[in-house]
């Protein structure tokens, strides 16, 4: 049985990811701070489902260095290799950038980039014991196609791209692959718990129209089922990318992104947003 570890799995992305490696035959550990309830539901539904894996939630927090360490030492008490790794915790803040709380803009930092860093140190040693395996993150279309009072969080998933080029290189060696996984707009309860900043926008008044077509354009995206079919797909094929991006229409926008001048594409995200 194949075995899948993946963070921030107890909802969103993560949880659909989650059933579905589990309802295809994979033995799967579900890492996040507050998942224990919800694990349990899926794992009642995947044992139903005929010819099904297994789920598993681990209690993990990807702000602590303990926390992963301690998580991967649980699931390796449980099973003697890991397949794939998936690092997908992660939350968002708004607002400008020049009145967005120093702290607020650590944190957010903190959790997504650091979070996958820690997360990564804490599996690597096993995946360079059995020479072999896939880490795959959670990053963004907003890495490359930064949106205007989401900088932070834009920028969070950039240094996750940047990192796992340079991962992919230094592992290369241990038979492991790194790739990237950039999903466009998608519909979870990612927009509601994104941590929204009013401050200053009595001097950026474009800041209320930017984030409320943001999160509108949020609310009607893509099922997270797509998505975790595509996680699925970078798990299984012969020979994964660096990197994919979630959706049609965004993957067409990030190639336009590669052809067109980088003034005129900021410029329409300009339009979009105001």
């Amino acid at each position: 049985m194949k075995t899948l570890v993946i963070s921030g799995g107890s909802s969103g992305i993560g949880k659909a990811t989650a059933s579905l490696f589990a309802e295809r035959g994979w033995c799967v550990f579900e890492l996040s701070r507050h998942g224990a309830e919800e694990s349990k539901v899926e794992r009642r539904k995947t044992a139903a489902l005929k010819g099904a894996g297994e789920l598993t939630h681990v209690p993990c927090d990807v702000c602590s260095e303990e926390s992963c360490r301690q998580a991967i030492e649980q699931v390796l008490k449980q099973t003697d290799h890991i397949d794939v790794v998936i690092s997908n915790a992660g939350f968002g803040i708004s607002g400008s950038v020049e009145f967005t709380d120093i702290r607020e803009a650590e944190h957010q930092m903190d959790v997504n980039f650091m979070g996958a860093v820690r997360f990564t140190q804490a599996v690597l040693p096993q995946l360079r014991q059995q020479r072999y395996g896939r880490i795959i993150y959670t990053s963004s279309v907003a890495a490359i196609l930064a949106v205007p009072y989401q900088a932070f969080y834009s920028a969070s998933k950039a240094a996750i791209n940047a990192m796992a080029l340079a991962l992919a290189n230094e592992v290369k060696e241990f038979g492991i692959s790194v790739s990237v996984m950039m999903p466009g707009d998608v519909s979870t309860g990612f927009t509601d718990a994104r941590r929204k900043s009013t401050a200053g926008e009595e001097v950026y008044t474009g800041a209320k129209k930017a984030i409320t077509t943001m999160e509108r354009d949020e609310r009607g995206g893509m099922n997270p089922i797509q998505m975790a079919q595509l996680f699925y797909h970078i798990a299984t094929c012969r020979s994964p990318r660096p990197q994919y991006v979630g959706g049609f229409s965004y993957r067409v926008l990030c190639f336009l992104d590669r052809l067109l001048p980088k003034r005129f594409v900021n410029w329409i995200e300009y339009k979009v947003y105001s």
